[in-house]
């Protein structure tokens, strides 16, 4: 058991941010803020099987490590149960029919990119994990945009962050492959809340954009979620 003492946030590590990402950081976490090195979460929410299919009431956990980058995601709707995961720098999509017939097993290079994506996209709830170091940059872009580059297990990745009007992150968007093709994967965020003395948001949208045209595929409201507490609901 590592019993290291933990990683303290001070708002002197800010200097030097770009302005938006300066302000976000000071609105959502306190002097002190504890890095967490796990969290889990439960959602609810809606999801679509493809982009023209309907929408399904989906419920779902999650649990993350900061170091190393990792997660597992459980989903269970009413026609099928997935996993989607990174885990030792290696991405995996699994689906069963029924919780029983294994219908998807995607990994591969793409999966590695995709799911490590999905993991950095998702530390809006433990915003720490956005704060510079060695790995991971800032770059200022205007008053309401700034890039995010992070290297992470010899990816690189980047993404354009949008902040509201209030100085919360509203909108990330990158680059994913889609079947085999690179489109621009967006999460949209709302709702903020403080919880835990961190404020969040419990409220994500997933979308694609395809042509111009924006299609959201899922929609999360986490419905509770904890820090360090390294073991299943």
């Amino acid at each position: 058991m590592d019993k290291s003492a933990p990683r303290i946030f001070n708002f002197n590590q800010l200097s030097g941010l770009p302005s938006p990402v300066e302000k976000y950081f000071r609105l959502v976490l306190k002097e002190g803020s504890i890095y967490p090195g796990t969290i889990r979460l439960k959602h609810g929410g809606q999801f679509k099987t493809a982009l023209d299919k309907p929408w399904i009431p989906i419920r779902g956990e999650q649990y993350f490590t900061t170091v190393p980058a990792g997660f597992i995601w459980k989903g269970n709707t009413a026609l099928f149960s997935a996993r989607d995961m990174y885990i030792g720098a290696k991405g995996r999509l699994e689906v069963f029919l029924l919780d029983a017939l294994r219908i998807v097993n995607g990994k591969g290079e793409k999966f590695d990119q995709g799911e490590l994506l999905r993991w950095l996209a998702e530390s809006v709830w433990f915003p720490t994990n956005f704060l510079q170091d060695e790995n991971k940059k800032w770059f200022v872009i205007d008053s309401k945009n700034a890039r995010l580059r992070v290297s992470v297990d010899g990816l690189v990745l980047n993404y354009l962050v949008s902040f509201n009007k209030r100085g919360e992150i509203a909108t990330l968007s990158t680059k994913r492959y889609m079947n085999g093709t690179l489109e621009t994967w967006e999460i949209s965020l709302s709702g903020y809340k403080e919880i835990n003395s961190v404020s969040i948001p419990l409220l994500a949208e997933a979308s694609w954009k395809i042509d111009g045209k924006k299609i959201p595929y899922a929609r999360f409201e986490v419905q509770e979620i904890e820090y360090d507490m390294a073991f299943c609901f």
